[in-house]
């Protein structure tokens, strides 16, 4: 590596998001090195930098490039997008290209993306960034092939020169201890790999040898997902591991089609169906979170917090501030069926926008709200049609989640049926009006009526134990949230926030969950200052600011699970404060930003209580954990 800086330009144009906050634990916890994250604007792809195409990945989802100084960087369009196989990508270089700045090297199709793509936030990490000092630009918005996203300049030639030495030599002997550590090849069903990543099809991820795995020099990183069990290696290299895992060992290549199908025969019905929920709800979670912090916020501008009197009693002239906050933060709530119905319809394969307007049929104005429905129907007058002497309730579904999906599964399947049955030409007049008055018809006959009785009973049920048993309630969801969390179950109760919210106005559930986020991120701050490793302070201090803030997988996957104690230590702070805030009824009006912003969504009589919730889960975990930190340090 030449001794001089090297320019590294954007690759694509967009705004500049720091890798920790990256949903992907490759990147987030920068397994395959440090860098930044770009969130496209369009969908170019140009040469950051002078130098040699190292690696277009046969799905065009990502590149590796050479600078002329050595630098090597990995550009990573979207998240998960090697599941799409190609499709909306198209490659304008192959590898041993030269290339000059600014030359196109992949387009693709950026809507595409966004709807099919598990994100469409795209990485651009410098591989071989521990021999280089990386100065990152501090401009928020970037403009391909012209701002300035890198400056590197090397820190030892020596070290430089070692690791691109290492690179050259043959790799079985890894490939024959990862596959060792994976519990031999009689635990493989299936492996292959993505530019970055092996991943593996295991009979038993139990028969894992974590530890052997992670001291083997390669392995950046490892974590399971979705059936798979994936081993970061890096880019430029993972290929080369994968062959020689090939050739040396009884391991047979197989397709990302044969692994995925053969990590999805491992899931029962019930992490099916809990997948199927994750797929539904991820998406639509920054608009609920984002409604839940305004609400918070509106909620100190109209209740007497730090006076006698409201904010908009001292000062009316905040009050019209104060009722269009209210209205921004409650529409996502108010058309809550119409996000599930878009995200929904999605996942089953139909027409998202159908799903949308499926939703506000559901909340049309014309229907009674399903709250007030009740009290007209004891009164006589609750409205109804009359289809051939048969009463059907003109009942709304607002706030309700088990009405919209089973319809939005319903509408889905009528769509994708007539879509194979009906000629393109006539798939505009037939198809979408079809599967929508049949759906709506079904939905407000037998869907809705039906779902909203096992909905009511579902939230009956958990209230009930709850107003019975709050301590033990309260304490074993505490200790469970964080388990929940590592299986994906935890999605589930979200579904039943949300129907909580949406029956009863209040959820008693989430407020545990905002303090199990705290619980972890006390356990990994004790771990910053216990541990005497200087990279797993680093993470520790990151990810426990990221846990307060309500973001737990860092510090969950990257530090507390790893140790173990940590994670048990962060259990048993959420579980006495689950049970404290249990009795003390501890409820909140939204679902909102977890960790230490969540008092916003917590109703005002309750703040007290769940502050002092609060301080349980920072005081209680960081001494478990710093106290056993300290006697595992001295024992070793």
């Amino acid at each position: 590596m030449d001794e001089k800086e090297e320019m590294i330009y954007a690759p694509l144009s967009g705004r500049v998001v720091e890798l920790e906050n990256v949903p992907d634990p490759t990147f987030s916890q920068k397994m395959m090195g440090d860098g930044l994250a770009i969130e496209p604007s369009d969908g170019k792809v140009v040469a950051p930098f002078d130098g040699e195409i190292v690696q277009v990945f046969p799905t065009k989802h990502a590149v590796g490039l050479q600078g002329e100084s050595g630098v090597e960087v990995l550009i990573h369009i979207g998240l998960e997008t090697v599941a799409l196989d190609g499709e909306g990508f198209e490659a304008h270089v192959k590898q041993g290209d030269q290339v000059k700045t600014g030359d196109p090297l992949i387009t693709f199709d950026l809507a595409f993306i966004k709807e099919k793509a598990a994100n469409h936030v795209s990485p651009v990490i410098i591989t071989n960034g521990d021999t280089l000092e990386i100065e990152k630009t501090q401009q928020e918005k970037l403009v391909a092939g012209e701002s300035i996203l890198f400056q590197t300049k090397p820190k030892d030639e020596k070290k430089a020169d070692t690791k691109s030495k290492t690179k050259t030599v043959q790799y079985s002997q890894e490939a024959e201890e990862i596959v060792a550590a994976m519990g031999g090849e009689a635990n493989i069903n299936a492996a292959t790999h993505c530019v970055t990543r092996l991943r593996f099809a295991l009979s038993d991820e139990e028969k894992v040898d974590q530890e052997a795995l992670d001291d083997i020099g390669l392995v950046k990183g490892s974590f399971s997902a979705n059936g798979q069990f994936q081993v970061v290696i890096g880019q430029g290299t993972v290929d080369k591991v994968y062959k020689a895992m090939v050739d040396e060992t009884g391991i047979s290549e197989a397709t990302k089609e044969e692994v995925k199908e053969a990590g999805g025969k491992k899931q029962n019905p019930l992490q099916r169906g809990i997948k199927v929920l994750a797929d539904i709800f991820i998406p639509i979670l920054p608009a609920i979170v984002t409604a839940g912090l305004l609400l918070g916020l509106n909620n100190i501008l109209i209740n007497p917090i730090f006076a006698e009197e409201s904010i908009i009693e001292m000062y009316p002239q905040w009050a019209g501030i104060a009722d269009m906050i209210n209205i921004i933060a409650n529409t996502a709530f108010t058309f809550l069926p119409a996000l599930i119905g878009w995200s929904a319809v999605n996942r089953f394969g139909g027409n998202p926008l159908l799903g949308i307007v499926l939703g506000l049929i559901m909340v049309h104005p014309a229907l009674m709200p399903a709250s007030d429905y009740a009290q007209a129907a004891a009164q006589g007058n609750a409205p109804t049609w009359n289809l051939f002497g048969l009463e059907i309730d003109m009942i709304g579904y607002q706030g309700q989640v088990l009405p919209v999906l089973v319809a939005s599964w319903v509408l889905a399947k009528i769509e994708v049926w007539l879509k194979k049955r009906v000629v393109d030409s006539l798939q505009l007049l037939v198809v979408a009006p079809v599967a929508l008055l049949v759906t709506g018809f079904l939905a407000f006959i037998i869907i809705g009526p039906v779902t909203f009785e096992i909905g009511n009973g579902i939230t009956g049920g958990v209230i009930t134990v709850f107003e019975a048993f709050p301590v033990i309630g309260g304490l074993l969801y505490g200790a469970l949230y964080a388990p929940l969390v590592i299986t994906g179950m935890h999605h589930t109760f979200l579904a039943v926030d949300l129907q909580l919210i949406g029956s009863t106005g209040t959820t008693f559930l989430w407020p545990i969950l905002a303090l199990s986020n705290i619980a972890q991120g006390s356990a990994a701050f004790a771990m910053m200052l216990v541990s005497k490793d200087e990279k797993l302070k680093g993470l520790a201090g990151t990810s426990g600011v990221s846990a307060y803030l309500g973001v737990t997988e860092p510090a969950m996957f990257g530090v507390n699970l790893r140790l173990r104690y940590p994670f048990i230590a962060a259990m048993i702070g959420t579980s006495i404060a689950g049970a404290f805030i249990s009795l003390q009824a501890v409820q909140a009006t939204s679902v909102g930003i977890g960790g230490i912003p969540a008092f916003l969504s917590i109703v005002l009589e309750n703040w007290i209580s769940f502050f002092i919730g609060m301080g349980i889960v920072i005081i209680v975990p960081f001494i478990i954990t710093y106290l056993l930190g300290k006697r595992k340090l001295n024992t070793n």
